[in-house]
């Protein structure tokens, strides 16, 4: 292995989590970290004084040119735009700043930032990059970054509900018990199980049957959830899972693999349901990736 090669393989975990971040999607940051690969594969190495900070800002720059060339495809998106379900590979959920910076409901606030405001709190509040480094990365002025990155942080925190780690297991136990429910029919006991202000938000890009709006109230979303687990019941399967660092099920009808919905669970109680049934978004959901601070 060349020493390009080497240096960039031990930091493919950190600037996979960095382009993900920014991006919102496992694919597209791989790309990312192809092209900035082959961009790197170029470089003096004796001309690099910091490979973690230099390639820190080289998969920033080209995770931002992404961004933005994808700005007007988004605004066509048809129905709530989700980020791609991400399969964690180890055990991120030690480290609780990592696992909520990659939950679906953090990057969905993420979503309504401005591309540079995003990558300048990505950088900052999440990887403790200095505001040099992160002028540097999404060239503006040092003031500049600051002042985004304090806009950033205020629009984030008034967004954002307190965020508290959900233990693996107690995650998994409310999962079943809340498929338990759905599945029997059991109305009032999911109710039970679900905050008064619960959302179910679903990704299709028109391209599969999905609610188009958010369906707000639990028992709205009760009734949404009976019918899709006896659907299910009656054609397919629910498999249980972990995405995002998250209790998660994935959805089959026959053999054919239909999505994924990922669960969002606040004081011991299901608050927000992501449902992804976007195909486009479902090709890699299988491949482990690993993510590092």
């Amino acid at each position: 292995m060349s020493e390009h090669a080497e240096r960039f393989t031990l930091l493919r975990p950190l600037l996979f989590t960095i382009a993900y971040e920014i991006l919102g999607s496992a694919t597209e940051s791989d790309d990312v970290l192809q092209e900035s690969y082959l961009r790197w594969a170029e470089v003096d190495l004796a001309s690099v004084r910091d490979t973690k900070a230099y390639l820190a800002q080289l998969v920033t720059r080209q995770s931002l040119n992404t961004l933005r060339a994808q700005s007007r495809r988004r605004e066509d998106y048809v129905g709530p735009w989700l980020p791609e379900p991400l399969l964690v590979s180890d055990d991120a959920s030690a480290d609780v700043m990592l696992a909520e910076s990659v939950s679906m409901a953090m990057l969905v606030v993420l979503e309504t930032l401005s591309p540079d405001e995003r990558a300048v709190f990505v950088l900052r509040e999440v990887f403790g990059f200095d505001y040099d480094e992160i002028a540097s990365a999404v060239g503006r002025s040092v003031p500049a970054v600051r002042q985004m990155a304090h806009r950033a942080r205020e629009h984030v925190q008034s967004r954002r509900k307190r965020f508290e780690p959900v233990d693996p297991k107690t995650s998994m136990e409310i999962t079943q018990r809340f498929f338990t429910a759905a599945a029997t029919g059991d109305f009032d006991g999911l109710l039970e199980m679900l905050t008064e202000d619960v959302q179910w938000t679903a990704d299709s890009d028109g391209k599969v049957s999905a609610a188009r709006k958010p369906v707000v109230g639990a028992e709205r979303v009760a009734r949404v959830l009976i019918g899709l687990v006896r659907v299910a019941g009656e054609s397919g399967r629910v498999e249980p899972a972990m995405y995002n660092n998250a209790p998660a099920l994935k959805l089959y009808l026959g053999d054919s693999f239909e999505g994924i919905v990922s669960l969002e669970i606040t004081d011991g109680r299901i608050s927000h349901f992501y449902a992804m049934r976007n195909p486009d978004k479902l090709v890699g959901v299988d491949i482990p990736r690993e993510i590092r601070r």
